[in-house]
């Protein structure tokens, strides 16, 4: 980095430090903290408080261009605020109605319509994956949709500069023609690899069960159907209303505009944007609520295991965990370009969290911090 770069950066970031610490000594209510939602019920007004401070210290000291929060307890959203800078040159807020890329979290969006399919008896997740998608080149071994949607199916991840991908992909298929050739890791169900590309595979799986365009799918039989009218996929030609700018930080520490990238070869496990709110819904209408069969619910959040009868700590499209409590949590995570991404649930409290960060590599131990505080709360 040139030192005229580094200078235009400090010139940026201190006004800001010094601003944003004036604001949080000043009110209680800061400008660039944008909630939307009627005061913390009273149970509840003590960790709002504290988590709010939390997310104050990540934009404040722990140099986070923009972050988005919301949670709720039971199905009632007890706190939804928006921190920080969705622009940070033209000082567009953050409010929780701003889109962020959710990286992974496209995953267990992705393993909804799965388990709609399924459900349906449109979609057998134990046969071969060219059942569906006959274009794809057979392997050594049969590779399915189960082992797929757990990373136990031995499809590799990304290689060399694929996550700075720029080109655009015009189909499904057209995605899968990065990894198709390639051999398998391992041999189906011995062992877990994560691996986003299974989820390109998984995404052609969709649309030869469903008959449908992916994103047509995704729109007309998971988002529309929650009230998700904040998550879309992230076209990057496209205007989209709301969607935040995306930030990386350098090794000494100084923010930049995210690198430009293209993320149509992957949909289903890395393309969406969305809103804390609209994950809320998400999650408490497919995780805790009635939206899905229970067949469907057993294939998404039952744990999967490898042929030696080892867990792995997910379903499909889910991590499946304990806290230290012993409680279970049902979560994942997303890492995109200019983008850090948390949505965990804890189904005996009724407690979802779900935390949005417009930067690479962001530090998620807040966020997790907060969803530890409420539900110890939920659990009193």
């Amino acid at each position: 980095m040139t030192p005229s770069r580094r200078s235009s950066v400090r010139c940026l970031m201190k006004p800001l430090v010094r601003f944003v610490a004036v604001l949080l000594l000043t009110t209680a209510a800061p400008a660039w903290a944008q909630p939307t939602v009627a005061p913390a019920p009273a149970h509840y007004a003590d960790v709002v408080a504290e988590a709010r401070v939390l997310a104050y210290k990540q934009v404040i000291e722990g140099g986070v261009p923009g972050l988005s929060i919301a949670v709720s307890v039971d199905g009632e959203t007890v706190w939804s605020e928006g921190f920080g800078y969705a622009d940070l040159e033209q000082r567009v807020p953050v409010w929780p109605s701003t889109k962020f890329r959710v990286g992974s979290v496209s995953k267990p969006l992705t393993a909804t319509a799965i388990a709609e399919l399924y459900a349906a008896g449109h979609l057998d997740v134990d046969a071969p994956v060219q059942t569906y998608v006959p274009s794809f080149p057979g392997k050594r071994y049969p590779v399915t949709t189960r082992e797929l949607g757990a990373h136990v199916a031995g499809i590799r991840h990304y290689r060399g500069r694929e996550f700075l991908m720029q080109k655009h992909f015009a189909t499904v298929n057209e995605g899968l023609t990065i990894f198709a050739a390639d051999t398998l890791l391992f041999k189906p169900g011995t062992r877990f690899s994560y691996s986003s590309y299974g989820w390109n595979l998984i995404s052609a799986v969709v649309e030869g069960a469903s008959g449908e365009d992916f994103l047509t799918y995704m729109r007309a039989h998971v988002f529309q159907p929650l009230g998700m009218r904040h998550t879309v996929a992230d076209h990057p030609d496209s205007l989209i209303y709301e969607r935040t700018r995306f930030y990386v930080r350098d090794d000494e520490g100084h923010l930049f505009n995210a690198p430009f990238v293209d993320n149509s070869y992957k949909w289903a496990g890395g393309g969406f944007l969305s809103t804390p709110e609209d994950l809320l819904r998400f999650a408490n209408t497919v995780v805790l609520g009635d939206f899905l069969s229970e067949k469907a619910r057993a294939l998404l959040f039952t744990e999967q295991k490898t042929t030696a009868g080892e867990g792995v700590d997910y379903g499909f499209g889910w991590r499946l965990t304990e806290d230290n409590a012993g409680r279970r949590v049902i979560s994942h995570t997303g890492g995109s370009m200019g983008g850090t991404t948390l949505l965990t649930v804890q189904p005996d409290t009724g407690v979802v969290v779900a935390a949005v960060i417009n930067l690479s590599g962001a530090d998620l131990g807040p966020a997790r911090k907060v969803f530890s505080m409420f539900v110890e709360a939920a659990a009193k």
